[in-house]
């Protein structure tokens, strides 16, 4: 059987990430690809790119495909996430 550790890079899903507003200034860009097997691998990975976006990513809400997801999730080739921080303003 094999398990999400014994997964490697090259097996993991590929997923488009978003970020936008404070998420894309931590980042230092709109978008880039990340692999995992959930969206929490998938954060960790962008985390791991981009220090700044840790602060980020611990608040902001996250878009699977459209739909709100949970950390847990799992994730397939070719999706895109969205990170979104929290907004302010009317």
């Amino acid at each position: 059987m094999t398990t999400a550790d014994d997964r490697t890079e090259s097996t993991r899903a590929r997923i488009t990430v978003r970020y936008w507003a404070a998420a894309r200034a931590a980042a230092g860009l709109d978008t880039e690809e990340h692999s995992g097997d959930t969206v929490g691998d998938v954060l960790a990975a962008a985390v791991g790119a981009h220090p700044a976006l840790e602060p980020v990513v611990q608040v902001a809400s996250v878009l699977l495909d459209g739909r709100p997801a949970a950390r847990e999730a799992p994730v397939a080739d070719g999706m895109r996430l969205e990170v979104l921080p929290p907004f302010a303003g009317g």
